[in-house]
């Protein structure tokens, strides 16, 4: 498993995210991230630190968890995809998901990183991760915005190479 990695020079990114108590249930401390994507410093700070962590990797995708598509080859719940897909059904703490990619969005041995603005848990990671492998994708890493290391989703994620810019204890 690999070594939570800390990117010292984005701690500074904390400030800019907005902590919604009791959301989405009560007793859960939601980290909304929007409010540091719509500050145009905070943003390109973000995708500074990961393109300089991940590019010496050499990714030919970036997959993007609920992405809309417009940077990133959309991984999206079923039904949010217009042509033929793949789908992962997997176990959530709360239930079942399942996800899904277009077909013909990753070429055998293509190598794939994975981004999501939060780590919780690991499990639509962990997903994400059968899904892309089912396409024949080679997983060079996951990148991640925030994780909440208290949830210990690194621990769902094996030996890939997993990157968090921020982390929270609570």
């Amino acid at each position: 498993m690999s070594i939570p990695q800390t990117a010292a020079n984005c701690d500074h990114l904390k400030k800019l995210i907005r902590e919604v108590p009791d959301f989405p249930i009560k007793g859960i401390l939601f980290y909304d991230i929007t409010t540091l994507l719509k500050d145009r410093l905070g943003f390109a700070t973000l995708i500074d630190a990961l393109s300089e962590y991940y590019m010496p990797k050499k990714p030919d995708l970036v997959l993007g968890i609920e992405a809309r598509g417009f940077i990133f080859v959309p991984v999206r719940k079923p039904g949010k995809l217009p042509a033929e897909t793949a789908r992962w059904d997997y176990a959530l703490e709360y239930g079942k998901g399942t996800l899904e990619i277009h077909r013909d969005a990753i070429e055998p041995k293509q190598r794939v990183i994975i981004v999501d603005d939060l780590l919780a848990t690991g499990g639509t990671a962990a997903a994400t991760i059968e899904l892309a492998k089912s396409l024949g994708a080679d997983i060079a890493g996951l990148g991640f915005v925030v994780e909440l290391d208290f949830l210990k989703g690194r621990q769902k994620l094996g030996d890939y190479d997993v990157y968090s810019l921020l982390h929270y204890d609570r």
